[in-house]
């Protein structure tokens, strides 16, 4: 809407008619957020609100390393179930083992690992049960 408004025109009516129009072209019908409900607005007001719903649709997770850790093995075994090779279950395994292996040799800041590397032969031999 970059049209200034005419002289002589009442500010409601040339708002309004720019709404009509824009109804008419079409310009609202396929709005994001268009069917879905509100926003709760009874929560506390959050100064910070944007910043945490960028963050969430980012998908980005402010955890401890150690908490980060925990949940990414966690991943990982949900991950397994559903790998379709046994180099795919040993690729993902793998991975998660180093990590873990670095953060046992020097323990992350924050809350304690208690994890320990995956027997990988084990979690193969258990995804060959479920996948034979």
């Amino acid at each position: 809407m970059t049209e200034r408004k005419p002289p002589g025109v009442g500010f409601e009516s040339f708002v309004d008619r720019q709404i009509r129009e824009a109804q008419e072209r079409g310009d609202f019908a396929e709005l994001a957020g268009f069917g879905k409900p509100l926003a709760d607005d009874t929560a506390p007001y959050d100064e910070l609100w944007w910043i945490r719903g960028k963050l969430h649709r980012e998908g980005v997770a402010v955890l401890p390393p150690a908490l980060a850790l925990r949940k990414e093995a966690e991943d990982a075994v949900r991950a397994v179930a559903g790998a379709r090779t046994e180099a795919r279950v040993r690729e993902i395994l793998a991975g998660v083992n180093e990590k873990i292996a670095a953060a046992l040799r020097r323990p992350p800041p924050g809350p304690p690992l208690a994890l320990k590397p995956f027997d990988v032969d084990a979690m193969v031999a258990e995804w060959r049960g479920t996948h034979g």
